[in-house]
């Protein structure tokens, strides 16, 4: 959704911005595109996404700051007003496609799911660290999965080492004639991530933060990917009461954008513009 997300950071000459989760660059990159005039922050605490990032907006170096850093420390990285910061919360397919980040059970390597590959704790140490209750508490709070209990069961009988040993574990461990199994797989693999991250938390601590770095009249928009993502930033949105919500539904992919990129197909956009 880039000319939605372009269009709610409402970019000007002079204008200063945050990429929070710049990525590859792919949004920074269109922003710039649009409006060249402008100085920008570019944040992530994934290395190896940061330096495409560089590679791709080289063109406009003088105007970029390069944070390797997580955005939950926003406030220290960040230390003027700003008119717009935006938040895009999905992995990236650099991420997902390669094999020894362990985000995927579509391709076998270990099972990391670190963003910050210089923080020590992966999902590994995770799945062999929890007790069998942790595990299951896990899986059914961050995967909102009914057969939790039954998969952390497995997985700790299993002790699976890699990425298709781990979807084994938790496919083997539901009703044999279960339809779609991947889809709870994907659902584990997504609660071992967003735990390993503190993905949750570090939003639900940086969203005021966010909003108190804009000057009036700034932009915060927000991408996100599935349920509990969202009715953070639902939530936080309508309790706020320096800002003005500017999108009352979210924002959603258009079918042809769907049909251009399937990996777009859960996001939302919500964008609030501060009083």
């Amino acid at each position: 959704m880039v000319v939605e997300v372009i269009r709610y950071l409402n970019p000007a000459p002079g204008k200063v911005f945050v990429d929070a989760t710049v990525g590859g660059g792919g949004h920074s990159y269109h922003l710039l595109q649009v409006e060249p005039n402008i100085r920008l922050y570019a944040i992530d605490c994934d290395s190896t996404s940061l330096q495409v990032a560089i590679r791709n907006l080289s063109a406009w170096r003088d105007r970029i700051n390069f944070i390797h850093a997580n955005f939950v420390s926003l406030h220290q990285l960040v230390t003027e007003p700003v008119d717009g910061i935006l938040f895009d919360l999905g992995l990236s397919s650099l991420q997902l496609e390669d094999p020894q980040r362990g985000f995927s059970f579509r391709h076998d390597g270990p099972i990391d799911m670190r963003f910050d590959t210089s923080v020590p704790f992966t999902a590994y140490n995770l799945i062999t660290q929890s007790s069998y209750w942790e595990l299951a508490q896990i899986i059914k709070q961050y995967g909102e999965e009914r057969y939790a209990n039954v998969i952390a069961k497995n997985i700790k009988q299993r002790r699976p080492e890699t990425t298709s040993e781990l979807y084994t574990a938790i496919v083997d461990a539901l009703p044999q004639n279960y339809r779609n199994k991947s889809k709870v797989a994907a659902r584990v693999f997504q609660a071992l991530r967003i735990k390993v991250n503190n993905e949750l938390s570090n939003l639900q601590s940086v969203l005021p933060v966010a909003v108190d770095l804009l000057k009036p009249g700034g932009r915060l928009v927000i991408l996100s990917y599935h349920s509990l993502e969202d009715r953070i930033v639902k939530h936080f949105f309508k309790s706020c009461n320096s800002i003005k919500i500017l999108t009352p539904k979210p924002i959603v992919p258009s079918a042809t954008e769907i049909a251009d990129n399937p990996r777009a197909r859960s996001a939302k956009l919500r964008a609030a513009e501060k009083l």
